[in-house]
Order: C-alpha cells, then sequence, then structure tokens
C-alpha cells in the first residue's frame, strides 16, 4: 500500500513538474510579444509627442498674437425706471411718475505687460423713446463733465481712456507707484461706491464726482512707514479748454472773450487702510471756474476759484464673523471756500464764502441682498463738484440742507441685479446744483417765502421756479459679465 501511495505521488509530481516548464515557456514567449508591442507602442507615441509639441508651439504663437491684438470687453447693461417730483416753493408740483431709460457701458481692458495696462469705457445713456439733443435748451447737459452721466441720444461717447503704469520700485527706494494718464475714472468715487454697488474710482465722492481729463501718480508708503495701505496720490486735469474752433483764422489759440482754462490740482492722502478701516482724505484747488454773472445772462464767464477739502472714514465689518461682520458704517466731512475774481462775484458773493457738509451712512445684510441706509447735509455756501452724481433728481451731495436715501440691492443670479432706491432732498437754499455765478447764489428758501407772502413782486415771481423739496424713487435692473 505505502509503495502503490508513493508511486501516485512521484508520478503527480512528474506532471506537474512537466506542466509548470511548459507554462513558463508559454509566458516567456508572451512577455517577449508584449515587450515588441510595447515598443511599437513607445515609437508611436514619441512620434505623437513630437506632433503634440509641435502643435503647441503653434498654438501659443495663436495665443500671443491674440493677446497682443485683442482688448478684453465686458458689459454692463442697466435698465431703469424713476419716479420724480418736485415741490416747488409755491405750493405747485412738477412731476414725472415713469421715467424711463437705459444705461450702457462697454469696458476695455489690454494688458502688453504685467506693470502697464490701458482701461477705456464707451457709454450710452438714453431715455425710452428720446433723443436728448444739444439744442434741448436749458441746464447744462452737454457740458463735458457729465456728458455720460446725462440723458441724451444714441450716441455712443467715450467715458474712460487711459493708461496706468503699476512700479515696484520709485527711484530706488522699493517703494511701489503708479502713473496714468488720460481721461480717468473720477466719477462714483470712495463711499458714494456703496449705493451704486460698484467699485470705488479714484476721488473722494463727497467732493468730486465728475468726468475729468487729467493725470494721476501715488505712491505707495506702507514699506517706509509700516502703516497698512498709507498712500499719497497727486491729481491734476483740464476741465475745459479754451481754444478758438479749427478753420477760425487763428486754429486752436485761446479766445478772451470765451472761457479761461479750467483747471485743477489736488492730493489724495491715505493715512490708513487695512481694508476693515479705510481713512482717506483729499485737498484740491480748481481755477477760472465757470457760470453766469447775472440770471439773464446767456453766455458763461470766468467767475474765480475754489479750494475743497474732504476726510472719510469707512469701517467695514463689526467684527471678524456673524451678521455684524458684513455691517459698514461711514462717515464723512468736507469744505469748500470761494476765491473770487469776477467784478460780479462767486455764488453771488464779492467775498470768500466758506460751506461744510456732512455725511453718514450704513450698510447691512438683509434678504441675501444690501440694505442701505444715508443722510447728508451742507451748509449755506457748500459747493461740491458732484455734478456726474448717478441720480435724476439732482446731486443729493450739492444740496444746502437736508437728504435722505434709502436702497436695497440685492443679486438675482450670476451677472444680474436688481436695486429699487428712494432718495428726498429737502433744501434749505437756493442754488444748490448751480455752477459758481448767480445760479448758485444761496437764499433762504423760507425768506422768499416770506417776502412773497407780504407782497414782494421779485419774490412772487421766484418762487415757482424755486425746488424746495425732490424725491426720486428708482428701480432698476442690472446685467454685468
Amino acid at each position: 500500500m505505502k509503495k502503490f501511495v508513493t508511486l501516485s505521488i512521484v508520478t503527480a509530481s512528474s506532471f506537474a513538474f512537466a506542466s509548470t516548464a511548459s507554462d513558463i515557456r508559454f509566458l516567456k514567449n508572451e512577455i517577449t510579444n508584449l515587450k515588441a508591442q510595447i515598443e511599437e507602442l513607445q515609437a508611436k507615441n514619441q512620434k505623437t509627442d513630437k506632433k503634440v509639441k509641435r502643435v503647441s508651439k503653434k498654438l501659443n504663437k495663436v495665443k500671443t498674437h491674440d493677446a497682443k491684438d485683442n482688448i478684453k470687453w465686458s458689459a454692463d447693461v442697466r435698465t431703469s425706471m424713476d419716479s420724480i417730483n418736485y415741490d416747488m416753493a409755491d405750493g405747485s408740483e412738477r412731476k414725472n411718475s415713469s421715467l424711463f431709460s437705459t444705461r450702457v457701458w462697454l469696458n476695455m481692458a489690454y494688458a502688453p505687460s504685467s506693470n502697464l495696462i490701458f482701461k477705456g469705457q464707451l457709454a450710452y445713456n438714453k431715455a425710452f423713446g428720446a433723443d436728448f439733443g444739444n439744442g434741448r435748451g436749458a441746464g447744462f447737459d452737454a457740458f463735458d463733465w457729465v456728458t455720460n452721466e446725462t440723458l441724451t441720444g444714441n450716441d455712443i461717447k467715450l467715458r474712460q481712456a487711459y493708461w496706468l503704469y503699476m512700479g515696484d520700485d520709485f527711484l530706488g527706494t522699493g517703494l511701489g507707484w503708479t502713473a496714468s494718464v488720460g481721461r480717468r475714472p473720477s466719477t462714483t468715487g470712495f463711499l458714494s461706491s456703496l449705493r451704486e454697488d460698484d467699485t470705488p474710482q479714484s476721488p473722494l465722492s463727497h467732493m468730486i464726482d465728475v468726468e475729468f481729463d487729467g493725470a494721476s501718480s501715488m505712491l505707495k508708503l506702507e514699506k517706509l512707514t509700516g502703516i497698512s495701505g498709507i498712500s499719497i496720490k497727486l491729481c491734476a486735469g483740464v476741465g475745459s479748454t479754451n481754444a478758438s474752433p479749427r478753420f477760425s483764422g487763428s486754429d486752436y489759440a485761446e479766445d478772451k472773450s470765451i472761457l479761461d482754462d479750467t483747471k485743477l490740482m489736488g492730493v489724495i492722502f491715505v493715512p490708513y487702510d487695512n481694508g476693515e478701516y479705510q481713512f482717506k482724505t483729499m485737498a484740491f484747488r480748481a481755477w477760472d471756474l465757470p457760470g453766469y454773472n447775472t440770471l439773464a445772462s446767456t453766455k458763461m464767464s470766468t467767475m474765480g476759484d475754489m479750494d475743497g477739502a474732504v476726510a472719510s472714514l469707512l469701517v467695514d465689518g463689526l467684527g471678524d464673523d456673524g451678521y455684524l461682520a458684513d455691517v459698514k458704517l461711514f462717515a464723512s466731512f468736507a469744505w469748500s471756500k470761494t476765491r473770487p475774481n469776477n467784478p460780479n462775484g462767486m455764488l453771488g458773493s464779492l467775498d470768500d464764502e466758506s460751506g461744510t457738509s456732512y455725511w453718514f451712512g450704513v450698510q447691512a445684510p438683509l434678504f441675501s441682498g444690501k440694505f442701505g441706509l444715508e443722510y447728508n447735509h451742507g451748509s449755506e455756501y457748500w459747493r461740491s463738484f458732484t455734478y456726474g452724481e448717478d441720480t435724476m433728481s439732482g446731486s443729493k451731495l450739492a444740496v444746502r440742507g437736508d437728504a435722505f436715501e434709502a436702497y436695497y440691492t440685492k443679486e438675482l443670479t450670476k451677472g444680474l441685479s436688481f436695486s429699487i432706491r428712494y432718495t428726498n432732498i429737502d433744501y434749505e437754499y437756493t442754488g444748490s446744483n448751480g455752477f459758481f455765478g448767480a445760479y448758485g447764489t444761496p437764499i433762504k428758501i423760507d425768506d422768499i417765502k416770506t417776502a412773497a407772502a407780504a407782497g414782494d413782486a421779485t419774490s412772487i415771481e421766484m418762487l415757482p421756479n424755486i425746488i424746495d423739496e425732490a424725491e426720486d424713487i428708482r428701480a432698476y435692473i442690472r446685467y454685468r459679465f
């Protein structure tokens, strides 16, 4: 029995070893074949890689060519409805309960290098079914400061066009700096940008909100001082140019019978800005400002110069987390002073006159949107450069009196937002939105009413043309991409 078992085991082992040897030879052949196939595939892949590299080089050349030849565009389209109401000093009312308009901004940008950029903006601003041309007959709609903030016709106009250089080593000091020249972004500045749901532009909007052509240069001082966000910016520009027209016989020479060049120079100093606390200041002087000598004048004259200064503080968040972290608070104080050099004076006075204004606001999250409240007050001789403020009922920041505003803005979907805003302007003095001559003269409205009630003929004649209170309710849908 033992012999039989032993024989069986030996026999089975022999067959097993024989089978294993055969399998090994088979596997070796398969491995050899696989190696050959792999080598063949590798050779093909090398050819493919070479083709891919050649195509990539061509694509890179195309991309480089396109980057240098093409401007990047973005669009901002806003359709709005304003309900405007004016209470006149004689008790009458003027209104437009449904003023529909479309505003279009076509933004362009091009950066040939990491430290140089061109930016431009084409604008269209028009009421539904209306074409307000230069022959409109009243106001200063065609004045260059408000070219694109005023309802006009179907023309597309240039709102911004400038280059910006951004350096990181000013004269070997290691300090960052910028320089820019062109039609600069000078509307919807710091603080006004909150209600407009926009990125703030260069100037402080409590004092300046007009289109302007000029230059600026900023020096960043944080590395030098260790103070967060500290910087100083110099700005200069021309608000109007005195030049004879083409083919006038003395093309583009100065014409003493028209307005002098209006010039402005100022400085924006940011003492501190860490993102949460932003404190900014601005001071400037404007030369040769325009206005009408008298209410009966039909031609503007040069009235004089003006100084201005403003200090604004924004607190962006009242904590690190929770609801209050998204609450914004701000306060701003501004001062203006006229320097007349016209025999008729400025703002109805032959003397230098000072004015002040203060402005407070809050913005807080509400129903996945942003709710804001603002209040501002201006004194008797307060004068600002806020003619380009985005409103249909006059600049609230120019008010000699009190203004209150409430708004709510909400993003409906990516790129599409909705906003509703209520603005109330209660005038204490006349001339809030006038220029720098007779139309800017401050007269207390209550005094005119009292004189009219006493039978004064001049006061009675004035009352129907004096706005006592203005209201504007605006709702809009805005697309940005």
